[in-house]
């Protein structure tokens, strides 16, 4: 059951990336707008959903003190991948799916835990991770898409960014119940890159592409639907 589980919560992820692999020779106004859109996504899925979500874990001290520790490591990251050779999209892409992968190992956890706690409650948390990543498969695809990179590629990267949900699944059925610090830690260090991903990264990158006002509906777009899908959740 932990593999059927695992399974359908790969599949929101890989949804989200076949979305933007569909989108043949996109104008770079839709490019800009799809990256605006990933953007408002993702910090409405950080504000509203992973730092919260932190702070029902332990203390508001311990989640800022290791959201700011994500901004600092994924900020020496940066610096050190940012050269000429490297196109910018997708460098946008290898931080966004390294937050997300950070992100998806105590998703995984989560649902394993729901598993050893009996079979519907694995389920369920299968299907809500799944519904929950199709976003976040879009984050990871939309960057890509604006560096030319080829659909298999683009295909691949989304569901490497999926494995960690896999690993966090058979690593908490067996662990039975998941560590509150673990959590605490693992959600805010994510909080602290994806942060920095959407406001260092994509949505400079998104104004570069287009800087008209679909570029902000995008934006404001992304975060309404984010908190509708954090509401619903």
């Amino acid at each position: 059951m932990i593999i059927m589980g695992s399974i359908i919560s790969l599949m929101g992820t890989t949804i989200g990336g076949l979305v933007g692999i569909m989108i043949k020779n996109p104008s770079r106004k839709l490019l800009g707008t799809l990256l605006g859109f990933a953007a408002g996504l993702m910090l409405s899925v950080v504000v509203f959903d992973l730092i919260p979500e932190a702070l029902r874990n332990w203390s508001f001290k311990h989640t800022i003190i290791f959201c700011i520790l994500g901004i600092i490591f994924i900020a020496f990251v940066d610096k050190n991948i940012s050269n000429e050779s490297i196109n910018q999209h997708k460098k946008m892409a290898m931080i966004t799916a390294l937050g997300l992968m950070l992100h998806n190992f105590p998703e995984g956890m989560i649902m394993g835990c729901g598993f050893a706690a009996g079979t519907n409650l694995g389920i369920k948390m299968s299907l809500v991770i799944a519904i929950h990543d199709i976003p976040e498969g879009m984050a990871v695809a939309t960057p890509l898409m604006a560096s030319n990179e080829n659909s298999f590629k683009i295909f691949l990267y989304t569901v490497i960014t999926a494995l960690p949900t896999t690993l966090g699944a058979i690593l908490g059925a067996f662990m039975g119940q998941v560590s509150n610090d673990l959590l605490g830690a693992n959600l805010s260090l994510a909080s602290g890159i994806m942060l920095y991903v959407v406001c260092g990264e994509m949505l400079p990158q998104s104004n570069k592409l287009w800087e008209g006002v679909s570029n902000t509906i995008g934006v404001l777009s992304g975060l309404i639907f984010g908190l509708i899908i954090v509401y619903l959740l």
